[in-house]
């Protein structure tokens, strides 16, 4: 099924805030949260995808012929393609009752693993959340990242131990979840974190053999202290527009960041991706590969585990074409030369 059918089919599924619109850009979820939607005016999702939509990129084919590869090498291991899905806390809570959390990670897991990638799983103030991602994680032998907030240390400690011990791939932390008003002046309480503190979970990820990731990452400056601090690799990301209104798109500011931090950490990046085209702009913008979420969860609700399976499917397809369209054999070969200047 290609996308458009998946958000057709999971109308009526999903909801009442997610509309499963025939492309995800933001503009129908406006500002509703618990949903999908962005915080204050809610224009900061719209404002990413946009963003993707404003780059042009250069077509070549004076060139031999060639099968473009999407394969590339992230977080230690080979990906059949720069995609993955990107993590969601609460399921119901912002989407609707087809799925609870740990169905939808099983769903989500088990389909990127299949497809040669791999998806992220969410945290949240129920416990349940965090333990249940992690079991499905450990049973598919640790093909999967979990992502923990940035919690007090009490809390953290206990969400980081049993990330830790499903052995996954890699551990992130959203770090700027600090912001999600559902989770300000809460219990488990979340905040910012200072250098000292991300180096000290950085450490207590390598002593485990695993990476750590630090998601929420929008200048250059905060890019050169986590990679200070012993990250290795962040994730570009205004969490959606979630967490604060007035922000830039995240396709703005990757170039700067990707600079700032150069071949220390890798770059990832999310934030309104939507098709291969887009993949091939962050890419050509200096990214290693990109974080998809919400249209996974759409993917899921119409189309469950072989949704999911379609929807990389058709990311990769279009990421192949432009590649092949563009004058890029590899994702390697994907250059800041690919995308007009004008």
């Amino acid at each position: 099924m290609t996308y458009a059918e998946l958000a057709a089919a999971a109308r009526g599924n999903i909801g009442p805030y997610c509309k499963a619109c025939p492309v995800c850009n933001g503009k129908a979820c406006g500002s509703a949260m618990p949903g999908p939607g962005a915080k204050g005016t809610g224009t900061v999702a719209v404002k990413n995808w946009e963003a993707w939509q404003a780059l042009s990129v250069n077509m070549d084919t004076l060139h031999e012929a060639f099968s473009a590869s999407t394969a590339t090498r992230v977080l230690g291991r080979e990906l059949s393609v720069p995609v993955m899905v990107g993590p969601v806390g609460d399921v119901q809570r912002h989407y609707g009752q087809k799925y609870d959390t740990t169905g939808y990670n099983r769903c989500v897991l088990s389909a990127a693993s299949e497809e040669g990638t791999l998806a992220f799983t969410g945290d949240g103030m129920d416990a349940r959340i965090m333990s249940e991602a992690t079991a499905v994680i450990s049973e598919l032998g640790g093909c999967g990242v979990p992502t923990v907030k940035p919690w007090d240390a009490a809390t953290l400690e206990v969400r980081l131990a049993q990330a830790l011990g499903a052995h996954p791939v890699a551990v992130a932390m959203d770090i700027d979840a600090a912001g999600l008003p559902f989770l300000r002046g809460h219990v488990p309480p979340a905040g910012a974190k200072g250098a000292c503190q991300i180096a000290e979970v950085a450490d207590r990820c390598h002593a485990a053999g695993t990476l750590f990731l630090l998601k929420g990452v929008m200048t250059p400056s905060a890019a050169q202290r986590a990679a200070d601090a012993g990250v290795d690799a962040i994730v570009v990301s205004n969490h959606g527009g979630r967490v604060l209104d007035g922000v830039p798109a995240t396709a703005d500011v990757l170039p700067s960041v990707a600079r700032a931090v150069g071949d220390d950490v890798a770059v990832l990046v999310d934030g309104g991706v939507r098709s291969g085209l887009d993949v091939f702009r962050a890419l050509a913008l200096g990214a290693r590969a990109c974080l998809v979420c919400r249209p996974f969860v759409v993917a899921a609700f119409g189309g469950g585990e072989a949704g999911v399976r379609d929807y990389l499917g058709e990311l990769s397809g279009e990421l192949s074409d432009v590649m092949e369209m563009c004058g890029a054999a590899t994702v390697d070969d994907i250059c800041a030369d690919m995308l007009w200047q004008g």
